[in-house]
Formats: C-alpha cells, sequence, structure tokens
C-alpha cells in the first residue's frame, strides 16, 4: 500500500507517538477489506509502539485508532488515502498522544463542551475540502470523551450514501441528524456545538482598540496586506470570515510563480502562519455587515460585525474577495447539496455511473467536464454563449471524449427534482426559443465569481458588477479606505494578482497615515 517514500515520512512521524495505539480492525473478505488489512499491518510495522487487533464494527472495512486502555480514539471506515492520508497520519500522532497544534484556548474550549455528541462525516479520497473537517472531529473526539468521530468514504459505502441522501462531501451527522455540509475549520464546528462562543467572541472584539490598519478578508489580498502593514511597525488586525477565503476551495495551483505546484489548502495555511510571524491580530470567523467611514479625514472607520461587535481602523483595506455565482434559476437554492454542486473534485465520486450537467464553457467548466468524464456516465456542458470560451487545447481534449454532449447558445432555465434530490434541468434554446429538458442527476455549475461586497452598498462606490471601484493605488472612493483583490475591479483574478494588489494597499495605507497633519492625528488619538 505504501510506497517507499511514505514508508520513511510515516516513520518519521510515528517516532512523536507517545502512548501505545491500537489499531481495532473490522475487516471483510474483500478486497478493500484485504487492502486495508495490508496497511494497517504496515503501519504496526513501523513503531513498537502501534499493534493491530481484530474487532467487530458494522462497517466493513473500518478500523478504530485507540490509546490503549482508555476510551481515546477516532474510526475511519474505508481506506484513508488520497487527501485522507495526513487525516491518518495525524489521527495515529494525537490519538497516540502527540500534542496538537491548535491554540491553546480552543483546545480548553473543546474540553469543556458540556453534551454527549457522535459525528459522521462522508467524505471522498479526491476532495480537498474533506480533510479540515475529518481532522478538526477527529481531534474533538481525542480531547473530549463524550465526542465521538467516524469518517466514511462514501464512494466505499454507497448504498449508505444513498440512503442518507448524501450528495455532496463533506457532509457531517451529527446524533444521526444532519448537521453540515462543506467545508468548515475546528473553529467553525466548536463555534456552532458551543452555544455561548459566539457571544464570547464578540464580548472579545468590543474590547480591542482602534487599529492604523484594519483590513477585512483573510485570503490572498488580506494576507499580503496584513504583513506588509505589520512590518512597518503599525497596529495591525485582520478580520476574516474564513482565513484563507476561496483558496480554501481550490484544488491544484500550478501558475503560483516560484511553485510549480501546490493545493489550496496548503497554500491558505503558509500565508496564516506567514502572517502570525508578525504582530497581526488575527479575528477569524468574523462576516462584516456595515461600513461606517470616518466622518472626517483621518478619523476611525467602523466596520459592524454580522454578531453585533464592531471594529475601527484608521485605515481600511477591503480585501473580501469573491463566491461561486449561482444559476440564479428555480430550484437551484431547494436542491443545493441534492444534486447542485459547485466542486467537481469533491462531489465528483459521488455521481459514478450518473448522469450530470456541467454549466459554463469557461476554462473552469471545461476542466470539470474533462474531468466528470472520467468517473459518470455522461456529461451535458451547456454554455450560454454561441461558442466555448475555454483554452483551445482544453477544447479539443473535451471533443475527444465520448461520454459528453456540449450544447451552446442555450440557457438554463430551471432545475427539476423530486423533493429529495436533483432529476434534470430545463433550457431554452437561445435561436430557435424553444425549451428542452435533460434527464440527469446532477449539476456542477461553473459560471464565474461574484464579489462579496454586498455589505458595503451606499458606503463607497462599486460598479455594475458589485466590485469595489480602486485606483492605481488601491484607494476607493473614501479617503483611507483601500481594497485589494477579487472584490475590486482590477482585472484577472488570479492568487499573485490579489497578493501584488494587497501589498500595495497596505503600501498606500501607510503611506496615507504618516501623510495626516500631526494636529488632526493628535486631536482623534486623543
Amino acid at each position: 500500500m505504501l510506497d517507499a517514500t511514505l514508508t520513511q515520512q510515516l516513520k518519521a512521524y510515528l517516532v512523536n507517538i507517545r502512548e501505545p495505539i491500537e489499531l481495532v480492525a473490522a475487516l471483510g473478505d474483500d478486497a478493500k477489506s484485504k487492502e486495508l488489512g495490508d496497511l494497517l499491518n504496515e503501519i504496526a510495522a513501523l513503531s513498537d509502539k502501534v499493534s493491530v487487533v481484530d474487532g467487530v464494527d458494522p462497517r466493513t472495512p473500518s478500523f478504530l485508532i485507540r490509546r490503549v486502555g482508555t476510551d481515546i480514539g477516532v474510526r475511519f471506515a474505508g481506506l484513508p488515502m488520497g487527501h485522507e492520508f495526513t487525516s491518518l497520519v495525524l489521527a495515529l500522532l494525537q490519538v497516540g498522544g502527540h500534542p496538537s497544534k491548535a491554540a491553546q484556548d480552543l483546545i480548553q474550549q473543546i474540553r469543556d463542551i458540556d453534551g454527549d455528541f457522535a459525528f459522521e462525516t462522508y467524505f471522498s479520497l479526491s476532495c480537498q475540502n474533506c480533510p479540515d473537517v475529518v481532522q478538526a472531529l477527529n481531534l474533538m473526539s481525542v480531547l473530549n470523551p463524550r465526542i465521538s468521530h467516524v469518517a466514511i468514504d462514501g464512494a466505499l459505502f454507497k448504498e449508505e450514501v444513498d440512503g442518507r441522501k448524501v450528495m455532496a462531501v463533506p457532509t457531517i451527522f451529527l446524533n444521526g441528524e444532519p448537521f453540515a455540509s462543506g467545508r468548515m475549520e475546528l473553529e467553525q464546528i466548536v463555534a456552532k456545538i458551543d452555544s455561548g462562543a459566539a457571544i464570547r467572541a464578540a464580548e472579545k472584539i468590543r474590547k480591542q482598540d482602534p487599529f492604523e490598519v484594519l483590513i477585512v478578508g483573510g485570503g490572498p489580498a488580506g494576507a499580503a496586506s496584513a504583513i506588509y502593514a505589520a512590518r512597518k511597525g503599525i497596529r495591525t488586525g485582520v478580520a476574516a470570515e474564513r482565513f484563507g477565503g476561496q483558496v480554501l476551495d481550490t484544488m491544484d495551483i500550478e501558475n503560483f510563480i516560484s511553485v510549480s505546484r501546490t493545493e489550496g489548502p496548503k497554500l491558505a495555511s503558509a500565508l496564516e502562519a506567514h502572517v502570525k510571524d508578525y504582530d497581526v491580530e488575527i479575528m477569524n470567523l468574523q462576516k462584516a455587515a456595515k461600513l461606517i467611514p470616518a466622518k472626517t479625514e483621518g478619523g476611525y472607520h467602523e466596520v459592524v460585525l454580522e454578531n453585533g461587535a464592531s471594529l475601527k481602523g484608521r485605515t481600511l483595506i477591503l480585501s473580501t474577495g469573491a463566491r461561486w455565482r449561482q444559476m440564479g434559476v428555480p430550484g437551484e437554492d431547494d436542491y443545493r447539496n441534492k444534486g447542485v454542486a459547485y466542486c467537481p473534485h469533491c462531489d465528483g465520486p459521488l455521481f459514478k455511473g450518473k448522469r450530470v450537467a456541467v454549466i459554463g464553457g469557461g476554462n473552469s467548466g471545461v476542466e470539470a467536464a474533462i474531468d466528470l468524464a472520467g468517473i459518470v456516465a455522461h456529461v451535458t456542458l451547456i454554455e450560454y454563449d454561441s461558442q466555448l470560451r475555454a483554452d483551445a487545447v482544453l477544447q479539443r481534449k473535451l471533443a475527444s471524449l465520448p461520454n459528453v454532449r456540449i450544447i451552446t447558445s442555450a440557457l438554463t432555465t430551471k432545475v427539476d427534482g423530486n423533493g429529495e434530490r436533483v432529476t434534470g434541468l430545463s433550457y431554452k434554446d437561445r435561436n430557435h426559443g424553444t425549451e428542452h429538458d435533460v434527464e440527469l442527476e446532477g449539476i456542477f455549475v461553473q459560471i464565474g465569481l461574484v464579489p462579496n461586497t454586498e455589505w458595503l452598498k451606499d458606503a463607497i462606490a462599486l460598479s455594475p458588477r458589485g466590485e469595489i471601484e480602486i485606483d492605481a493605488r488601491g484607494e476607493t472612493s473614501q479617503p483611507g479606505i483601500f481594497a485589494a483583490g477579487d472584490c475590486t475591479t482590477v482585472p484577472y483574478k488570479q492568487i499573485v494578482i490579489a497578493m501584488g494588489a494587497g501589498s500595495t494597499a497596505a503600501l498606500s495605507a501607510f503611506d496615507y497615515l504618516i501623510r495626516l497633519p500631526a494636529s488632526e492625528e493628535a486631536a482623534q488619538a486623543a
């Protein structure tokens, strides 16, 4: 199961196990059970603190990682390889007593949670969003004996997935009932089950002193802004709905200069680590709701958060990014995560052998159709324009696939379903005005981005597309308020461009601060 490189890496990690652990295997006679048995024996052979024992579980193949002589443990149903191999390694270490790198106050918060919580997470091995959820819940089950977690490979337990109507990953069940779907970080999950978390967070924010530079948004633009501002030695804060932003949802990154290839979650983690090298106050899980610009130049701008608390900054850098654009047709919201999906890498394996549609003929849409064609029975690609807009090399690849149909000049008008899941879609032929129905089980929407700027309406100038209008220095229509990244009018929504724009905005904010009249600055500080 493990090649030489993985074997050596795993052996080095297992040295950190402090307490003996046992791998309790529930295996059948099938091929996957044999693979899992081989994997567990290979792991045990790498450390004298790891052993394999037989066990029983309703799901086979599965295994429990248990600290010997205790109830501390986590369970995997299936083979946690692919993106989940890191989850397996961390589970081995944490059950074995190796301390987590999570913040100590968060660790204590988890230990103090009162109640019984039995979590189950359905993942796919190709999903880059799943490991964060699996790892977060595994850690919680190690830290708190009243929390348990089973991570389930949805592709291996199809009957269970179909029975529970799981049509997107990661999907989390709590005590047998749906809890959440999609990427979630440890802090988000804890906040969702700890009823007092939001109140405590709001109270902590209310005690914050004003910042010289307050950054709203924690994606590449926000991270770059924070680093450049903090290096100037001025008080810097970042309020982010989720640090990393849309990069967290990105699969392969092959155009980040000097890095041949990386993945979104890895880059997001590196960004956060780099920001934490400096004296920056990071306030995560905080969504901005309203902007109140300063009444006088040099005064404090105020950002009101959804939890009711507010933050102030002498300068602001808005880097709230963008999100996937929706079709905006009847049935789309009703069947989100019930057949309507936005991440082909994550959710594609759940549609193995089924018929799906991809909406959008740009690079993202064509790449999604190519990837899905290798998994599903048939792909129908629907493009509004009279021709595809993807790169020629991608179009040639798509055209060579036998199980793909391309429909151009088509306007999707409705998502059809049976109340539980998608059964098809309707589209209008823009050339002839005729209506058509397509029977299918899944729809992957790939039609671009929309900026996260609704909360800024009437506060600063926005373009007709909702983008923040900025000049070459990143300054908005309000003095002292700057913006950067995908939420702005800067063309070409790329990570490297967002980082450059964030750096520009921070340097411009610093330049603005040092040019404020001393008397006015003193009056504001008083």
